[in-house]
């Protein structure tokens, strides 16, 4: 690509009143943001978008790390669909190639490049699962190896004369990494400037990104100006809490809820979530209007039981990712297990060494990670065999086929020969 093709001439806004309808439109918008920057720019963009019939280039760029992606994920996903149902063009950045030099955002070490391989298969199922919130028929893919690769050294160094280090180091993370001694890759370096140059390859009018992503998305903002672009808003959504209620979603630390998960499963850990989080995920990643949450929260200080609530929010997500029929069918679940009854699809399993310590049983039907981790839940009063409470460290059980269950979600039926 001609480096300098991209540049384009935008002359200066001429300001627009704001309709009823932009109005409702930044208001949809700025449900459960973080930041919009700059927010009087981002609705002149809206009134001229309505004024010209000319829809907004709206991008969001996914670096494909994992194969999976969870709930966190999601939270800015469900933005994009909503600016997308909007009239929008929104933008579906696969970043294939800044992930050969990893996202340095928010880590105290070099996150280790990706292989073209790794990249290549984790891109396979992303698009995949993001169509499951986005119209997928309504959304541009791209992926940034488009203008990235064809920049060569020389573009490279011509971008990099676009900003400077003192800038660059003005970034939180590369500023502690500085001060503490840790190593800074060069490479590290470059990365804030491949994506804001992707904002201008794509010459986007709003960029999303997680609370972490504000520097970077400011660098696209600069650069466009570099270029004579109009610069892009930026709107950054907060980070998802986990299952711990503190931690953000990841899963690292195992507090996560995968899109691609059992229905069961889903609905299950949804319900596990305290009352006060609820709300926070109601926000953030259901479609429901503010009044419809506004009424809610309005029954349940009316005394109406906050679990109810809860279970439409867990039907609405498991029906979003599986089916409304799998919802259902998952609130029966539920609601049986809560009776102490055993689901109606549980997981088999044969072993082999009767009598068993329950320790042993446990870990090997993969209930639990470890046998100390199943005397544990003993001690807890949180195993059962055919519905029966186990309080007996001790115990070795004889051979035989039973169900096991750990918890409330966990269970396996198990035959021990």
């Amino acid at each position: 690509m001609n480096f300098n093709k991209i540049a384009s001439s935008h002359p200066a806004p001429t300001a627009l009143p704001l309709s009823d309808r932009v109005q409702e439109a930044l208001a949809i918008t700025k449900r459960g943001v973080d930041e919009l920057l700059i927010e009087a720019e981002f609705a002149q963009k809206l009134a001229r978008a309505e004024q010209t019939g000319k829809p907004l280039r709206i991008k969001l760029g996914l670096d494909p790390t994992a194969p999976d992606l969870h709930l966190g994920h999601t939270v800015v996903l469900n933005k994009m669909r909503q600016l997308q149902d909007l009239g929008h063009t929104v933008i579906f950045l696969i970043g294939d190639f800044t992930s050969m030099i990893g996202d340095p955002s928010g880590r105290n070490i070099t996150r280790p490049p990706l292989t073209r391989e790794q990249i290549e298969e984790n891109a396979k199922t992303y698009f995949a699962q993001a169509s499951l919130v986005l119209d997928a028929e309504r959304t541009e893919i791209r992926y940034n190896s488009e203008w990235c690769d064809p920049l060569g050294a020389r573009g490279m160094i011509q971008l990099a004369s676009k900003y400077t280090v003192a800038r660059i180091m003005e970034r939180e993370d590369f500023t502690k990494r500085f001060k503490a001694g840790t190593p800074i890759s060069v490479h590290e370096l470059l990365y804030p400037l491949m994506q804001g140059y992707d904002s201008v390859a794509l010459q986007s009018d709003l960029e999303l990104g997680g609370t972490d992503q504000k520097f970077n998305l400011l660098v696209g903002r600069e650069l466009q100006k570099d270029w004579g672009q109009e610069p892009q808003c930026i709107l950054t959504m907060p980070l998802l809490e986990g299952l711990d209620g503190v931690e953000k979603m990841s899963k690292s630390k195992g507090n996560y809820i995968s899109i691609t998960e059992p229905a069961n499963t889903m609905f299950g850990k949804i319900m596990s979530i305290s009352d006060p989080m609820m709300w926070r995920y109601y926000e953030l990643l259901s479609a429901r209007t503010l009044a419809e949450l506004a009424a809610f929260k309005s029954e349940v200080e009316g005394g109406r039981n906050p679990r109810d609530i809860k279970v439409a929010l867990a039907q609405e997500i498991v029906a979003r990712f599986h089916s409304p029929q799998a919802a259902q069918d998952a609130v029966t679940d539920f609601d049986n297990r809560a009776r102490g009854g055993i689901p109606d699809e549980i997981i088999a399993v044969t072993l082999e060494g009767a009598p068993l310590g329950i320790g042993q049983l446990l870990k090997q039907a993969n209930l639990c990670a470890s046998s100390s981790e199943a005397l544990r839940m003993v001690e807890q009063n949180g195993v059962r065999i055919d519905g029966v409470a186990i309080s007996d460290k001790a115990l070795k059980v004889a051979a035989g086929t039973f169900v096991l269950q750990v918890g409330k979600r966990k269970f396996a039926r198990v035959t021990l020969t």
